[in-house]
Protein backbone atom coordinates (compact mmCIF):
# COMPACT_ATOMS: atom_id res chain seq x y z
CA UNK A 1 0.00 0.00 0.00
CA UNK A 2 3.10 2.33 0.80
CA UNK A 3 4.41 1.54 -2.58
CA UNK A 4 0.93 2.16 -4.08
CA UNK A 5 0.71 5.58 -2.51
CA UNK A 6 4.37 6.76 -4.09
CA UNK A 7 2.82 6.04 -7.53
CA UNK A 8 -0.02 7.68 -7.14
CA UNK A 9 1.17 11.00 -6.21
CA UNK A 10 4.13 10.88 -8.62
CA UNK A 11 1.28 9.81 -11.00
CA UNK A 12 -1.01 12.38 -10.23
CA UNK A 13 0.70 15.41 -8.50
CA UNK A 14 3.10 16.05 -12.07
CA UNK A 15 -0.40 17.27 -13.45
CA UNK A 16 -1.45 19.78 -10.71
CA UNK A 17 -1.07 22.94 -10.93
CA UNK A 18 2.08 25.11 -9.85
CA UNK A 19 0.12 28.05 -9.29
CA UNK A 20 3.19 29.74 -6.64
CA UNK A 21 5.20 30.01 -9.65
CA UNK A 22 3.55 31.15 -12.25
CA UNK A 23 3.86 34.29 -10.78
CA UNK A 24 7.15 34.81 -11.82
CA UNK A 25 9.48 32.02 -12.12
CA UNK A 26 12.60 33.87 -12.56
CA UNK A 27 12.21 35.45 -8.77
CA UNK A 28 11.04 31.68 -7.62
CA UNK A 29 14.36 30.29 -8.99
CA UNK A 30 17.41 29.92 -6.89
CA UNK A 31 20.09 29.33 -9.63
CA UNK A 32 23.65 28.37 -8.08
CA UNK A 33 26.93 26.70 -8.57
CA UNK A 34 27.72 23.28 -6.94
CA UNK A 35 31.02 21.07 -7.71
CA UNK A 36 30.76 23.25 -11.34
CA UNK A 37 27.32 22.33 -11.97
CA UNK A 38 24.71 24.86 -12.95
CA UNK A 39 22.10 23.91 -10.75
CA UNK A 40 18.24 25.51 -10.77
CA UNK A 41 15.98 24.93 -7.97
CA UNK A 42 12.10 26.09 -8.19
CA UNK A 43 10.06 25.51 -5.27
CA UNK A 44 6.48 25.01 -6.19
CA UNK A 45 2.74 24.56 -5.10
CA UNK A 46 2.77 20.86 -5.58
CA UNK A 47 2.99 18.77 -2.37
CA UNK A 48 5.59 15.75 -2.01
CA UNK A 49 6.65 15.37 -5.83
CA UNK A 50 10.27 16.66 -7.32
CA UNK A 51 10.76 16.76 -11.08
CA UNK A 52 14.83 16.75 -12.06
CA UNK A 53 15.93 17.60 -15.67
CA UNK A 54 19.91 17.86 -16.86
CA UNK A 55 22.12 18.10 -19.27
CA UNK A 56 25.25 17.40 -20.15
CA UNK A 57 27.31 18.54 -23.41
CA UNK A 58 28.26 14.53 -24.28
CA UNK A 59 25.32 13.83 -27.52
CA UNK A 60 25.92 12.20 -30.76
CA UNK A 61 27.93 15.28 -32.54
CA UNK A 62 30.58 14.56 -29.93
CA UNK A 63 31.05 10.94 -31.25
CA UNK A 64 34.15 11.13 -33.27
CA UNK A 65 34.68 10.23 -37.25
CA UNK A 66 36.17 7.14 -36.49
CA UNK A 67 32.88 5.88 -34.70
CA UNK A 68 30.16 8.09 -34.65
CA UNK A 69 27.97 5.75 -32.21
CA UNK A 70 29.69 6.26 -29.27
CA UNK A 71 27.92 8.81 -27.55
CA UNK A 72 24.82 6.47 -27.33
CA UNK A 73 26.41 3.50 -26.23
CA UNK A 74 28.40 5.16 -23.55
CA UNK A 75 24.64 6.58 -22.16
CA UNK A 76 23.03 3.28 -22.90
CA UNK A 77 25.56 1.79 -20.16
CA UNK A 78 24.88 4.09 -17.59
CA UNK A 79 21.86 2.13 -16.56
CA UNK A 80 23.13 -1.23 -16.86
CA UNK A 81 25.60 -1.18 -13.41
CA UNK A 82 27.99 0.94 -11.92
CA UNK A 83 30.99 -0.15 -9.94
CA UNK A 84 28.81 -1.03 -6.69
CA UNK A 85 25.54 -2.30 -7.98
CA UNK A 86 24.75 -3.93 -10.44
CA UNK A 87 21.26 -2.82 -12.67
CA UNK A 88 19.06 -4.94 -10.86
CA UNK A 89 19.80 -3.88 -7.34
CA UNK A 90 19.42 0.12 -8.92
CA UNK A 91 16.11 -1.09 -10.73
CA UNK A 92 15.02 -2.75 -7.12
CA UNK A 93 16.16 0.68 -5.09
CA UNK A 94 13.85 2.60 -7.50
CA UNK A 95 11.11 0.40 -7.56
CA UNK A 96 10.80 0.49 -3.90
CA UNK A 97 10.12 4.07 -3.50
CA UNK A 98 8.07 4.76 -7.20
CA UNK A 99 11.02 6.89 -8.62
CA UNK A 100 12.71 6.60 -12.04
CA UNK A 101 15.90 7.94 -13.53
CA UNK A 102 16.64 7.91 -17.31
CA UNK A 103 18.80 8.90 -19.63
CA UNK A 104 19.31 9.33 -23.28
CA UNK A 105 21.37 11.55 -25.82
CA UNK A 106 20.22 14.01 -28.74
CA UNK A 107 22.13 15.67 -31.21
CA UNK A 108 24.23 17.93 -28.61
CA UNK A 109 23.74 16.91 -25.45
CA UNK A 110 23.45 13.29 -22.61
CA UNK A 111 19.71 14.36 -21.39
CA UNK A 112 19.00 13.32 -17.65
CA UNK A 113 15.44 12.79 -16.74
CA UNK A 114 14.05 11.56 -12.99
CA UNK A 115 11.12 12.19 -11.04
CA UNK A 116 10.84 11.23 -7.03
CA UNK A 117 8.84 12.08 -4.47
CA UNK A 118 10.52 14.83 -2.23
CA UNK A 119 11.76 12.40 0.49
CA UNK A 120 13.43 10.08 -1.86
CA UNK A 121 15.10 12.86 -3.41
CA UNK A 122 18.53 12.52 -1.58
CA UNK A 123 18.51 9.05 -3.23
CA UNK A 124 17.08 9.72 -6.25
CA UNK A 125 20.16 12.39 -6.39
CA UNK A 126 22.89 9.62 -5.41
CA UNK A 127 22.07 7.64 -7.81
CA UNK A 128 22.18 9.97 -11.09
CA UNK A 129 25.47 10.67 -9.61
CA UNK A 130 26.66 7.03 -8.92
CA UNK A 131 25.85 6.21 -12.87
CA UNK A 132 27.05 9.01 -14.61
CA UNK A 133 30.63 8.90 -12.19
CA UNK A 134 30.89 5.48 -12.18
CA UNK A 135 29.17 2.75 -14.63
CA UNK A 136 30.42 -0.24 -14.47
CA UNK A 137 31.09 -1.18 -18.17
CA UNK A 138 30.27 -4.93 -17.87
CA UNK A 139 31.91 -6.50 -20.91
CA UNK A 140 28.80 -8.66 -21.24
CA UNK A 141 25.99 -5.67 -20.97
CA UNK A 142 28.26 -3.97 -23.50
CA UNK A 143 27.83 -6.87 -25.70
CA UNK A 144 24.25 -7.19 -25.24
CA UNK A 145 23.30 -3.35 -25.57
CA UNK A 146 25.60 -3.46 -29.15
CA UNK A 147 22.83 -6.58 -30.33
CA UNK A 148 20.04 -3.75 -29.18
CA UNK A 149 21.69 -0.99 -30.31
CA UNK A 150 21.85 -2.39 -33.74
CA UNK A 151 18.55 -4.34 -33.50
CA UNK A 152 16.13 -0.64 -33.27
CA UNK A 153 18.36 0.52 -36.20
CA UNK A 154 16.80 -2.13 -38.33
CA UNK A 155 14.13 -1.62 -37.24
CA UNK A 156 13.74 1.86 -37.63
CA UNK A 157 14.61 1.78 -41.15
CA UNK A 158 11.83 0.32 -41.99
CA UNK A 159 9.29 2.78 -41.07
CA UNK A 160 9.03 5.68 -43.59
CA UNK A 161 9.19 8.51 -41.47
CA UNK A 162 12.65 7.87 -39.99
CA UNK A 163 13.93 7.62 -43.35
CA UNK A 164 12.72 10.68 -44.55
CA UNK A 165 13.86 12.37 -41.46
CA UNK A 166 17.24 11.16 -41.31
CA UNK A 167 17.54 12.20 -45.43
CA UNK A 168 16.38 15.49 -44.86
CA UNK A 169 19.30 16.50 -41.61
CA UNK A 170 22.17 15.21 -44.05
CA UNK A 171 20.42 17.70 -46.75
CA UNK A 172 19.89 20.40 -45.06
CA UNK A 173 23.01 20.41 -42.80
CA UNK A 174 26.53 20.36 -43.78
CA UNK A 175 29.53 17.94 -42.62
CA UNK A 176 30.54 18.60 -39.11
CA UNK A 177 27.16 20.08 -37.94
CA UNK A 178 26.01 18.78 -34.70
CA UNK A 179 22.28 17.97 -36.48
CA UNK A 180 23.80 16.32 -39.16
CA UNK A 181 23.16 12.26 -38.43
CA UNK A 182 25.54 9.78 -39.77
CA UNK A 183 23.59 7.57 -42.52
CA UNK A 184 22.28 4.71 -40.92
CA UNK A 185 24.94 2.02 -42.61
CA UNK A 186 27.52 4.24 -40.84
CA UNK A 187 26.21 3.92 -37.87
CA UNK A 188 25.52 0.13 -37.98
CA UNK A 189 28.95 -0.65 -38.95
CA UNK A 190 30.46 2.11 -36.17
CA UNK A 191 27.95 0.07 -33.46
CA UNK A 192 29.05 -2.80 -34.75
CA UNK A 193 33.12 -2.29 -34.34
CA UNK A 194 33.17 -0.19 -30.71
CA UNK A 195 35.33 -1.45 -28.67
CA UNK A 196 34.49 -1.01 -24.26
CA UNK A 197 37.90 0.70 -23.99
CA UNK A 198 36.44 3.41 -26.85
CA UNK A 199 33.45 3.39 -24.67
CA UNK A 200 35.41 4.02 -21.68
CA UNK A 201 37.97 7.17 -23.35
CA UNK A 202 34.61 8.84 -24.47
CA UNK A 203 33.00 8.83 -20.83
CA UNK A 204 36.56 10.01 -19.34
CA UNK A 205 36.69 12.57 -22.05
CA UNK A 206 33.40 14.32 -22.13
CA UNK A 207 31.53 13.32 -18.65
CA UNK A 208 31.96 16.13 -15.86
CA UNK A 209 30.52 18.79 -13.88
CA UNK A 210 31.69 21.04 -16.46
CA UNK A 211 29.11 22.45 -18.52
CA UNK A 212 26.41 20.10 -17.02
CA UNK A 213 23.15 21.73 -16.08
CA UNK A 214 19.86 20.44 -13.53
CA UNK A 215 17.01 21.83 -13.06
CA UNK A 216 14.83 20.55 -10.34
CA UNK A 217 11.00 21.51 -9.89
CA UNK A 218 8.56 20.76 -7.21
CA UNK A 219 8.34 20.26 -3.07
CA UNK A 220 11.76 21.09 -2.73
CA UNK A 221 14.51 23.16 -0.74
CA UNK A 222 16.85 24.95 -2.87
CA UNK A 223 19.75 25.10 0.10
CA UNK A 224 19.10 21.07 1.15
CA UNK A 225 19.15 20.41 -2.65
CA UNK A 226 23.09 21.79 -3.08
CA UNK A 227 23.90 20.12 -0.12
CA UNK A 228 22.78 16.66 -1.45
CA UNK A 229 24.36 17.56 -4.55
CA UNK A 230 27.17 18.50 -2.76
CA UNK A 231 27.67 15.68 -0.94
CA UNK A 232 26.93 13.39 -4.25
CA UNK A 233 28.91 14.97 -6.73
CA UNK A 234 32.33 15.98 -4.82
CA UNK A 235 35.31 15.18 -6.51
CA UNK A 236 33.65 15.17 -9.77
CA UNK A 237 35.79 16.80 -12.42
CA UNK A 238 35.97 16.64 -15.97
CA UNK A 239 33.57 17.39 -19.08
CA UNK A 240 33.47 20.97 -21.26
CA UNK A 241 31.44 22.52 -22.95
CA UNK A 242 30.95 22.35 -26.96
CA UNK A 243 31.81 25.08 -29.10
CA UNK A 244 29.55 26.89 -31.46
CA UNK A 245 29.99 25.71 -35.03
CA UNK A 246 29.42 27.14 -38.16
CA UNK A 247 25.81 28.02 -39.61
CA UNK A 248 24.22 25.38 -41.95
CA UNK A 249 24.57 27.04 -44.97
CA UNK A 250 21.67 27.74 -47.89
CA UNK A 251 21.54 25.18 -50.82
CA UNK A 252 21.76 26.67 -54.01
CA UNK A 253 19.11 24.95 -55.64
CA UNK A 254 16.19 23.29 -55.41
CA UNK A 255 17.01 19.25 -54.72
CA UNK A 256 14.68 16.52 -54.39
CA UNK A 257 15.60 12.86 -53.10
CA UNK A 258 13.42 9.79 -53.19
CA UNK A 259 14.27 6.86 -50.42
CA UNK A 260 12.34 3.63 -51.98
CA UNK A 261 11.27 1.48 -49.80
CA UNK A 262 9.11 -1.54 -51.00
CA UNK A 263 5.42 -2.43 -49.53
CA UNK A 264 4.90 0.66 -48.00
CA UNK A 265 0.83 1.78 -47.67
CA UNK A 266 2.54 5.75 -47.78
CA UNK A 267 5.23 7.97 -48.62
CA UNK A 268 6.66 10.78 -46.08
CA UNK A 269 7.66 13.77 -47.15
CA UNK A 270 10.21 16.10 -45.26
CA UNK A 271 10.18 19.35 -47.43
CA UNK A 272 12.11 22.06 -46.12
CA UNK A 273 15.85 24.35 -45.53
CA UNK A 274 18.01 25.17 -42.58
CA UNK A 275 16.91 28.65 -40.49
CA UNK A 276 20.75 29.44 -39.57
CA UNK A 277 18.16 30.82 -36.83
CA UNK A 278 18.80 29.61 -33.41
CA UNK A 279 16.04 29.81 -30.80
CA UNK A 280 16.16 33.44 -29.15
CA UNK A 281 17.88 35.40 -31.76
CA UNK A 282 15.72 37.95 -33.63
CA UNK A 283 13.01 36.75 -35.73
CA UNK A 284 12.86 33.20 -33.82
CA UNK A 285 10.22 33.93 -31.88
CA UNK A 286 8.38 35.28 -34.91
CA UNK A 287 9.16 32.99 -37.86
CA UNK A 288 7.63 30.32 -35.15
CA UNK A 289 4.14 31.98 -35.37
CA UNK A 290 4.12 32.28 -38.89
CA UNK A 291 5.15 28.99 -39.60
CA UNK A 292 2.12 27.56 -37.00
CA UNK A 293 -0.34 29.77 -39.15
CA UNK A 294 0.91 27.22 -42.14
CA UNK A 295 0.85 24.10 -40.47
CA UNK A 296 0.09 23.81 -36.76
CA UNK A 297 -3.00 21.40 -36.34
CA UNK A 298 -5.76 21.29 -37.44
CA UNK A 299 -6.48 24.84 -37.73
CA UNK A 300 -3.28 25.58 -40.10
CA UNK A 301 -3.84 26.21 -43.92
CA UNK A 302 -1.75 22.92 -45.17
CA UNK A 303 -4.49 20.47 -42.76
CA UNK A 304 -7.69 22.43 -43.80
CA UNK A 305 -6.83 22.45 -47.18
CA UNK A 306 -4.42 19.61 -48.35
CA UNK A 307 -5.90 17.41 -45.68
CA UNK A 308 -9.39 18.79 -44.76
CA UNK A 309 -10.71 20.27 -47.97
CA UNK A 310 -9.23 17.62 -50.96
CA UNK A 311 -8.55 14.72 -48.57
CA UNK A 312 -5.04 14.29 -49.86
CA UNK A 313 -3.31 13.32 -47.09
CA UNK A 314 -3.65 11.38 -43.59
CA UNK A 315 -1.31 13.87 -41.95
CA UNK A 316 0.85 17.14 -42.65
CA UNK A 317 1.75 20.01 -40.47
CA UNK A 318 4.74 22.50 -40.12
CA UNK A 319 7.32 23.41 -37.87
CA UNK A 320 11.06 24.60 -36.44
CA UNK A 321 12.95 22.02 -35.09
CA UNK A 322 16.75 21.08 -33.64
CA UNK A 323 17.42 24.73 -32.61
CA UNK A 324 17.96 24.56 -29.06
CA UNK A 325 21.78 24.73 -29.02
CA UNK A 326 22.56 25.77 -32.40
CA UNK A 327 21.04 27.00 -35.43
CA UNK A 328 17.82 25.03 -36.56
CA UNK A 329 15.84 23.98 -39.46
CA UNK A 330 12.05 24.38 -40.73
CA UNK A 331 10.28 22.05 -42.51
CA UNK A 332 6.45 20.54 -43.83
CA UNK A 333 6.00 16.97 -42.79
CA UNK A 334 3.45 14.62 -44.25
CA UNK A 335 2.10 11.59 -45.38
CA UNK A 336 0.44 10.70 -48.40
CA UNK A 337 -0.92 7.39 -50.31
CA UNK A 338 1.31 6.60 -53.29
CA UNK A 339 -1.23 7.12 -55.47
CA UNK A 340 -2.02 10.54 -53.83
CA UNK A 341 1.55 11.46 -53.81
CA UNK A 342 2.24 13.54 -56.87
CA UNK A 343 -1.46 15.53 -56.04
CA UNK A 344 -0.60 15.97 -52.60
CA UNK A 345 2.81 17.61 -52.96
CA UNK A 346 1.03 19.89 -55.69
CA UNK A 347 -1.32 20.82 -53.15
CA UNK A 348 1.09 21.25 -50.53
CA UNK A 349 3.54 23.64 -53.00
CA UNK A 350 0.28 25.78 -53.50
CA UNK A 351 -0.14 26.42 -49.55
CA UNK A 352 3.40 27.34 -49.56
CA UNK A 353 4.10 29.57 -52.34
CA UNK A 354 0.56 31.45 -51.50
CA UNK A 355 2.15 31.47 -47.09
CA UNK A 356 5.04 32.48 -48.58
CA UNK A 357 4.55 35.26 -50.89
CA UNK A 358 1.45 37.24 -49.11
CA UNK A 359 2.27 35.75 -45.81
CA UNK A 360 -0.61 35.44 -42.72
CA UNK A 361 -3.86 37.63 -42.19
CA UNK A 362 -4.27 39.53 -38.91
CA UNK A 363 -6.58 37.20 -37.97
CA UNK A 364 -4.16 34.50 -38.00
CA UNK A 365 -1.50 36.35 -36.26
CA UNK A 366 -4.18 36.88 -33.35
CA UNK A 367 -5.05 32.89 -33.20
CA UNK A 368 -1.84 31.60 -33.08
CA UNK A 369 -0.54 34.22 -30.77
CA UNK A 370 -2.92 32.93 -28.26
CA UNK A 371 -2.13 29.63 -28.85
CA UNK A 372 1.67 30.07 -28.30
CA UNK A 373 0.86 31.99 -24.84
CA UNK A 374 -1.58 29.33 -24.06
CA UNK A 375 0.17 26.11 -24.56
CA UNK A 376 3.14 27.86 -22.98
CA UNK A 377 1.15 28.57 -19.64
CA UNK A 378 -0.40 25.29 -19.57
CA UNK A 379 3.79 23.52 -20.19
CA UNK A 380 4.20 25.49 -17.03
CA UNK A 381 1.94 23.90 -14.96
CA UNK A 382 3.29 20.62 -14.08
CA UNK A 383 6.63 20.48 -12.27
CA UNK A 384 7.55 18.15 -15.55
CA UNK A 385 6.79 20.66 -18.07
CA UNK A 386 8.49 23.87 -15.99
CA UNK A 387 11.56 21.83 -15.17
CA UNK A 388 11.57 21.38 -19.52
CA UNK A 389 11.01 24.48 -19.92
CA UNK A 390 13.58 26.18 -17.12
CA UNK A 391 16.01 23.77 -18.55
CA UNK A 392 15.79 24.44 -22.68
CA UNK A 393 16.22 28.18 -21.47
CA UNK A 394 19.61 27.59 -19.90
CA UNK A 395 20.67 25.49 -22.96
CA UNK A 396 19.60 28.03 -24.95
CA UNK A 397 21.50 30.73 -23.44
CA UNK A 398 18.83 32.66 -22.28
CA UNK A 399 18.06 34.80 -19.23
CA UNK A 400 15.52 32.82 -16.86
CA UNK A 401 14.01 36.22 -16.91
CA UNK A 402 12.97 35.09 -20.72
CA UNK A 403 10.30 32.20 -19.53
CA UNK A 404 8.39 35.25 -17.66
CA UNK A 405 8.62 37.27 -20.74
CA UNK A 406 7.61 35.08 -23.13
CA UNK A 407 4.31 35.77 -23.45
CA UNK A 408 4.91 39.66 -23.95
CA UNK A 409 7.32 38.77 -26.51
CA UNK A 410 4.54 36.80 -28.25
CA UNK A 411 2.19 39.88 -27.92
CA UNK A 412 4.28 41.96 -29.30
CA UNK A 413 4.42 40.42 -32.93
CA UNK A 414 3.60 42.70 -35.44
CA UNK A 415 2.19 41.54 -38.60
CA UNK A 416 5.06 42.75 -40.53
CA UNK A 417 7.55 41.10 -37.87
CA UNK A 418 5.93 37.64 -38.70
CA UNK A 419 5.58 38.18 -42.10
CA UNK A 420 9.08 39.54 -42.64
CA UNK A 421 10.92 36.47 -40.67
CA UNK A 422 9.40 34.84 -43.33
CA UNK A 423 10.42 36.09 -46.48
CA UNK A 424 13.95 36.91 -44.51
CA UNK A 425 15.14 33.45 -43.51
CA UNK A 426 12.78 30.95 -45.97
CA UNK A 427 12.84 30.58 -49.83
CA UNK A 428 10.64 27.84 -51.20
CA UNK A 429 13.13 27.79 -54.47
CA UNK A 430 15.71 26.42 -52.73
CA UNK A 431 14.25 23.81 -50.18
CA UNK A 432 14.94 20.10 -50.09
CA UNK A 433 12.52 17.71 -50.71
CA UNK A 434 12.76 13.96 -49.25
CA UNK A 435 10.31 11.27 -50.19
CA UNK A 436 10.66 8.07 -48.64
CA UNK A 437 8.04 4.89 -49.13
CA UNK A 438 6.62 3.20 -52.26
CA UNK A 439 6.97 6.26 -55.03
CA UNK A 440 5.65 5.93 -57.90
CA UNK A 441 8.30 6.23 -60.48
CA UNK A 442 10.92 5.07 -58.72
CA UNK A 443 12.84 1.56 -57.96
CA UNK A 444 14.49 0.25 -55.20
CA UNK A 445 18.22 0.50 -55.34
CA UNK A 446 20.28 -2.85 -55.97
Amino acid sequence: MKNLTRFLLLGTCSLSLVTSALAGVADNAVRSKVNGIDVVSIKTGVKDVVTIRGTIPAGDSRSPESNVALADLVAGMLDKGTTTRDKFAISQVLGDVGATINFATNASALTINAKCLRSDLPLVLGLIAEQLRTPAFSPEEFAKLKKQVAGLMKRSLEDTDFRANASYVRAVYPLGHPNRDASPEEYLAAADKATLEEVKAFHKEFYGPAAMRLVIVGDVEPAAVSSELGKAFAGWTGGSAQTRPARAGHVDAAREQDVFMADKTNVSLVWGQATQLRYGEPDALALRVGTAALGSGFTGRLMANVRDKEGLTYGIGSFISNDTYVDGDWRIQANFAPDLLGKGIASTKRQLTAWHKDGITPQELASNKGKFVGSFKLGLSTTTGMATTVLNTLNRDLPLTFVDEFSGKINALTLDQVNGAIKKHLNPEQMVMIKAGTIPGSVQPK
